[in-house]
């Protein structure tokens, strides 16, 4: 068959044994998507298995999308029928068919909270319960839901497991499972699950209820698992479980790629796959298609030092290639001005394109110095990972009035939507109305049928208008597709008129962004693959969409920079791995345990293996911390290349006698050499340059410790908050131009938590 002779010995033997347990060790750069998306063409094509009866799993929408087109090109129409996608969006399309999330007590449009909804969620509980909303912190009490129901421990063995119960108490947050508790109680009552609840509840559905067990294991004759090494143990949970009866499992990974503990993500999964299915059949791909030999041998020799792996042996048939660059900078300021330069001048050589560079670092933070390098070299650039289309605010209020319409319980929505447009309904009636709510044992909806009980005067008419409003929509939704209903919302509820009469350059940028939301339910509804045209489709599809899936970039052309979990299955000609220090990259956190310092180095690994043609480290000897002028230590990972495939670069390395050299740098170089007296040399700073999309923040919201940004001074942190006096006051330490006491009634501030 023509696809098979694609392959080399390896992948063809990865695609034609499809029967039993299955585990495919797929190196970096090895071809595993040709291999995975091959396997499932050669079991409809060669084998005749039923489209309907495979089952494939991936981690974005993007990849599902790539692998289905690339089996439809080998097998024609059939490709659609194959259960295809992330795990998240397959295990939601089982929760909602055939009334088995009514098994579990949820309706079949359930809502499907993302991670703003349920930590809004949990901020209220925390509120409510009268905690201290400073040490139950939205994002803490969030992480530590979802790493339990990650573990599959529900609530009720939180609170009976004394172990976790002590080790909340010994950091100060012995309420965190009672928070849970009340926590998954709200989200049931408003009929809503957040992420890890899809996969939770589906493994106990499956675990509960044994009829649908065994129609889906009689259902699924194959299942084949994508990116297998960043799996849980719920995920894991499930697979098993439906595999059990016919035991073709298909997982395609690789070890060394397994940089997702933080989420939760069980590389013990691949390690011990084996142990599981004694009678697996392993095959490895080896070969490297994408990077030259230089950079698959350094990789190959930064990752040989981490003991737990499977052992394999990388290797390419590509060009030798040049050895990896080193810059060492004076400071970050000056790390980032080398790598723009060093941008700009090998584009100019050798032809390229801005689209061919990539600059990857460990944490977001690292971004502002290239971005100002960047921008004075006039270099165009995208910063992959920011604030995605669908989490800015008037997508999100859209959105949320589709969510009320349809789940008339979903609280987040209802927060978002009862005074919005302005209506005359305050914060104060609306808690009162959820407490009331709560009280009652009541739904919010309820409470909104005949709210006279809980407030009173001009209140009570604005909440019947909104009643009556979400009720007409509910009535254009049972009769209209998902184009036409989410229109009569938009136009109805007053949202587009106020963002239309905006004719601010923001508020028309928002105008212009509900547009495309409508635009692309348009599209959502002339897509002949999708069978269900509802909004209630639509909104699924939404709600499960992932960073990777929205890169629609009018101007592709721009220099990438993303951090290195964001790179993850993506590669580039040249690559820029900066801000390789001690305490950075590997992070400060993540020296606690060699299973940590494990991870950072296979997310090194990583970052080496997206390079395709030429790549450089860098790093630098001071850099601004909260503040204050640090000096830094090279990062141990320089160390674990082999010497013989990485070299210093003279080129673009700040050295005094350097012509590269700024007075900047040479100022810094003597502040350096200074180091006896009291205080480090601070460096001038240029003027900041803010975003175009930069809003401030609401003053209100501000604490002590807080990240900020400010337009004129750019990034600082909240030293102290002074309210003594007629005016509120704040100092703040910015990262360039050092402390600065602001009156918050003058100052625009943009909060970084």
């Amino acid at each position: 068959m023509d696809y098979l002779e694609q392959l080399n010995p390896s992948q063809y033997e990865g695609v034609v044994n499809t029967e039993g347990p299955t585990m495919l060790i797929a190196g970096a750069g090895s071809g595993k998507t040709r291999v995975l998306t091959f396997r499932i063409a050669h079991l409809i094509k060669a084998k005749d298995v039923d489209p309907f009866s495979i089952m494939a799993l991936t981690f974005t929408n993007k990849a599902a999308k790539e692998m289905r087109e690339r089996v439809e090109h080998v097998v024609g129409s059939d490709a659609r029928n194959i259960w295809m996608g992330t795990f998240h969006s397959v295990f939601a399309r089982l929760l909602r068919g055939r009334d088995r999330g009514t098994r579990l007590g949820y309706s079949q449009n359930f809502t499907i909270y993302d991670v703003d909804d349920a930590k809004t969620i949990i901020k209220q509980v925390v509120k409510e319960m009268g905690l201290d909303e400073t040490v139950y912190k939205p994002n803490v009490v969030y992480n530590r839901i979802s790493a339990a129901k990650n573990q599959l421990i529900s609530w009720q063995a939180y609170l009976a497991n004394g172990e976790l119960m002590a080790d909340d108490a010994s950091n100060l947050r012995p309420e965190m499972g009672r928070i849970y508790k009340t926590y998954q109680e709200r989200c049931f009552k408003a009929d809503a699950m957040d992420f890890d609840d899809i996969l939770f509840n589906t493994d106990k559905l499956l675990k509960d209820h044994l009829d649908v067990l065994n129609e889906l294991q009689q259902r699924f004759k194959y299942l084949l698992i994508d990116e297998f090494q960043d799996t849980n143990l719920c995920q894991y949970s499930i697979v098993r479980k439906i595999a059990s009866a016919y035991r073709n499992i298909c997982v395609v990974g690789d070890d060394a790629q397994s940089i997702y503990g933080f989420r939760g993500a069980d590389i013990t999964n691949i390690l011990n796959f084996e142990r599981d299915y004694p009678d697996l059949k392993m095959f490895k791909l080896e070969q490297n298609y994408r990077s030259t030999q230089n950079i698959v041998n350094a990789a190959n020799s930064v990752i040989k030092r981490n003991r737990a792996q499977i052992p394999k042996n990388v290797w390419t048939a590509n060009e030798q290639g040049n050895q990896i660059e080193l810059i060492k900078a004076l400071s970050d300021n000056e790390e980032g001005r080398l790598v723009a330069s060093s941008i700009f001048e090998e584009k100019m050589q050798h032809q390229l394109k801005f689209s061919d560079f990539a600059i990857l670092y460990r944490t977001n933070s690292q971004s502002r110095a290239m971005e100002e390098s960047l921008r004075r070299l006039n270099i165009k650039y995208k910063i992959v990972g920011g604030l995605s289309f669908y989490q800015r605010k008037e997508i999100k209020d859209l959105l949320a009035y589709m969510r009320f319409v349809l789940n008339h319980n979903d609280e987040a929505a209802f927060r978002r939507i009862i005074n919005l447009p302005k209506r005359g309904i305050g914060d104060t009636s609306v808690d009162k109305l959820i407490l009331g709510a709560n009280d009652q044992g009541a739904s919010i909806w309820d409470v909104l049928q005949d709210p006279k009980h809980f407030v009173t005067g001009r209140t009570i008419g604005a909440i019947d208008e909104f009643v009556t409003l979400i009720k007409r929509f509910e009535l254009e939704v049972g009769r209209k597709d998902a184009y036409d209903a989410a229109f009569d919302i938009a136009k109805g509820s007053g949202l587009m008129k106020e963002l239309y009469e905006d004719k601010t350059v923001e508020g028309l940028s928002r105008y212009e962004n509900v547009q495309e939301l409508l635009n692309a339910i348009k599209e959502f509804v002339e897509d002949p693959e999708k069978e269900d045209k509802s909004l209630s489709a639509f909104l699924q599809d939404v709600a499960l969409v992932t960073g990777q899936d929205e890169d629609k970039d009018r101007d592709p052309d721009k220099v990438t920079l993303m951090t290195i979990h964001m790179a993850k299955g993506l590669e580039f000609k040249y690559v820029y791995i900066v801000g390789l220090e001690e305490d950075l990259f590997p992070s400060q956190m993540m020296l606690s345990s060699r299973a940590d310092l494990e991870e950072e180095r296979r997310l090194f690994y990583v970052a080496i293996t997206r390079a395709q043609k030429k790549l450089y480290l860098s790093y630098a000897i001071t850099r601004y911390r909260f503040g204050r002028l640090k000096n830094c230590e090279k990062s141990r990972f320089i160390d674990d290349i082999d010497p013989g495939y990485i070299k210093m670069s003279t080129k673009y390395s700040s050295m005094e006698s350097s012509p590269v050299s700024s007075g900047y740098a040479r100022t810094l170089v003597q502040g350096i050499k200074k180091t006896v007296s009291s205080q480090p040399l601070k460096p001038k700073a240029t003027a900041y340059k803010p975003p175009v999309d930069f809003k401030p923040s609401d003053n209100a919201l501000l604490r002590e410790g807080m990240k900020v940004e400010h337009p004129k001074f750019g990034f600082g942190k909240v030293e102290k908050m002074d309210f003594s006096g007629p005016d509120k006051k704040a100092k703040i330490i910015f990262d360039d131009f050092g402390e600065k006491t602001l009156l918050l009634s003058f100052a625009k501030l943009k909060i970084h938590e």
